[in-house]
């Protein structure tokens, strides 16, 4: 079987298409068969609070195109930019998931630059408290 599998929790909510759902009282797996949907789950958004940190703003950016609430070429701009400037910033896995990022921003594939950033959150954050004047550098 082929489209992508979407495992939700008891009263979990996903936005498919800018339409908020929410599951029932029990798990369900669900099967996306049109390419051309957008989904975010819930539990995997960030409030624009939350995006203080240059990986995070990149991600907040691509979950706003994701959720239809920014415009996806000015959000693939500002995509571009923000991944061009981390490119040389993170080592080995990280930094190749900047570049896949980056691919993905081009491509307007917002799910895909969030996935490949999110699990380098925390290796971000011990980056910039380790060199406070780089977090400075990076927002500007």
């Amino acid at each position: 079987m082929t489209g992508l599998v979407i495992k939700l929790k008891p009263n979990e909510k996903v936005l498919v298409n800018g339409v908020l759902l929410q599951n029932g009282d029990r798990a369900a797996k669900l099967r996306v068969r049109s390419s051309d949907v957008s989904i975010l789950r819930a539990r995997d958004a960030i409030p624009k609070e939350q995006a203080d940190t240059p990986l995070k703003r990149v991600y907040y950016i691509a979950q706003l195109a994701l959720a239809g609430e920014a415009d996806p070429d000015q959000a693939t701009g500002e995509l571009l930019q923000g991944l061009s400037a981390l490119k040389g910033v993170f080592p080995g896995e990280a930094g190749d998931d900047v570049m896949r990022a980056l691919e993905a921003a081009r491509e307007q594939k917002f799910f895909v630059v969030m996935r490949a950033v999110k699990k380098h959150f925390d290796f971000e954050r011990a980056l910039l408290d380790r060199a406070p004047g780089m977090a400075q550098e990076l927002a500007s």
